[in-house]
């Protein structure tokens, strides 16, 4: 078999989804996102707190009532995303050794497959993005029917995850960049506006506002937090309710201060979740970020050591790692109203007309044993975006066994590492550093490190085709070939 490495690491990356399966059945939930997805599956309503575009998927398949059928679908798309990111490297004439390795970061990282057993939208957000890249790559022209249809996945991905806010602007740039044509640049444009317009009428229609949230001022406020004096802001007084007494030294992390600071969530007009509660903070976020500019740099520095250190910290907090992990215990679901209609363990059993967690041994603690060994290591994550930097260059010899090294105008791998970046930086830079936003990083950063070792970047020397001193024979013409 041509490609034994690589079907031998995927054959890996489906026997520890199997046996994640077998040894969760149902699924796993994370704090109160899943929960918040559920709700809104099942009584299908936007979320002010977070976009709501996953709730769309889960509802597609809820007339299966089967959430194991919902983690299977999942874990088929970490899969799918290894296979992309082979057949994309393979395609660029990558080795296969090192398009085999591409993929190793996805298929056996076992925070990835834990994620993808979680009732989260990562997994479907980092799909989506991947399938949209994989169709800009795949030919050195893509028609503007391929340049839609990616389009109309990356609109829904940020329907999905705000985060992914960035990804138009990333795939846009790369058309314009590459020179693909203005039916393209209409077609990206077009592809992606349609998802988040209507995504936004549907927001509207519940809330009476155009949004995709009412909770980015929200979150930028706690990025803010970090740091944020008011005696340097200067805040006009329908935002000093927003500063904090405590020194910044002694504040808890963003992602899970902003849940828990009393002052605030009992201050703010209509909660901390709303449209005038939005704007409110928003203002005073940019007013610090404007203050302490320096400031808003470092932490997000911060955030960017934190993603390369060799061990995970209980960052934000101990409970949001915990939940990051497989455990040998069944896990406990909290008796609360999510979505307004329900609580969460009403509709967890009206979903998947199942119990709500159990575990299998010894699958679960196999499963256990594996995730808190075999996972894509800080350091190794840098290394990953280091190597990715390759695609930027290009190495030729000349005559005599000299290299030059020149900036890169023929590869692909410009987009995928601008890519990764620009997933890995956003949310740091507008909500927190959480180690679950890693995880969608990691295919693009794979992806640009694969294509620094594409044949098009290290051509073979050229042999001559005529005898050494022949090609003066008949002189300096230029004379043009013959047709």
């Amino acid at each position: 078999m041509a490609n034994r490495l690589f079907a031998l690491a995927l054959a890996a990356g489906a026997v520890l989804r199997l046996v994640a399966v077998i040894g969760y059945p149902g699924a796993l939930y994370f704090a109160g996102d899943s929960y918040v997805y559920l709700g809104a599956a099942i009584r299908l309503t936007p979320d002010r707190s977070k976009s709501t575009g996953y709730s769309l998927f889960l509802k597609v398949l809820e007339p299966f009532h089967s959430l194991t059928l919902v983690v299977i679908v999942q874990h088929l798309m970490g899969l799918a995303i290894a296979v992309m990111i082979y057949a994309l490297l393979r395609r660029a004439r990558v080795p296969k050794l090192w398009a085999a390795l591409a993929t190793l970061p996805v298929l056996l990282n076992g925070f990835q497959v834990e994620l993808e057993h979680m009732v989260m939208a990562d997994t479907l957000f980092m799909f989506l993005l991947v399938a949209a890249a994989a169709l800009l790559l795949w030919r050195e022209r893509p028609s503007w029917q391929a340049v839609l249809l990616a389009g109309l996945l990356t609109g829904y991905a940020v329907t999905v995850w705000t985060g992914g806010l960035l990804m138009p602007v990333v795939f846009l740039g790369f058309l314009i960049i590459r020179r693909k044509g203005w039916r393209s640049l209409a077609a990206i444009v077009a592809g992606c506006a349609v998802p988040v317009v209507a995504y936004g009428l549907w927001f509207h229609s519940a809330t009476r506002d155009y949004n995709l949230t009412d909770s980015g001022g929200f979150y930028l406020w706690g990025r803010m937090s970090s740091f944020a004096e008011c005696s340097q802001i200067h805040p006009p007084a329908d935002e000093r309710m927003l500063c904090l007494s405590q020194p910044p030294s002694r504040r808890e992390p963003p992602g899970d201060l902003v849940w828990h600071e009393p002052q605030v969530m009992a201050a703010l007009p209509g909660g901390p979740v709303s449209a005038k509660s939005d704007a409110l903070m928003q203002n005073f976020a940019i007013r610090a970020a404007e203050a302490q500019p320096l400031s808003y740099v470092h932490v997000i520095i911060d955030g960017l050591v934190l993603a390369v250190e060799p061990s995970h910290h209980p960052y934000p907090s101990l409970g949001t790692v915990y939940d990051y992990y497989f455990h040998t215990k069944p896990q406990t679901v909290p008796d609360h109203s999510w979505i307004p209609g329900a609580t969460a363990p009403q509709d967890i059993r009206a979903y998947g007309h199942a119990s709500i967690s159990r575990v299998v041994e010894p699958f679960a603690f196999a499963m256990s044993a594996y995730q808190r060994l075999f996972w894509l290591y800080g350091p190794l994550f840098g290394l990953i975006l280091i190597v990715g930097l390759g695609g930027f260059v290009r190495v030729t010899r000349r005559d005599g066994g000299r290299i030059d090294i020149k900036r890169r105008r023929d590869g692909p791998s410009m987009m995928p590492w601008v890519a990764a970046v620009a997933l890995l930086v956003a949310p740091i830079a507008i909500a927190d550093f959480d180690y679950r936003y890693l995880l969608p990083v990691v295919p693009f950063a794979c992806l640009a490190a694969g294509f620094a070792f594409a044949a098009s970047a290290f051509p073979p020397e050229r042999k001559d085709a005529q005898p050494p001193g022949s090609e003066n024979v008949a002189g300096d013409s230029q004379a043009p070939d013959p047709a």
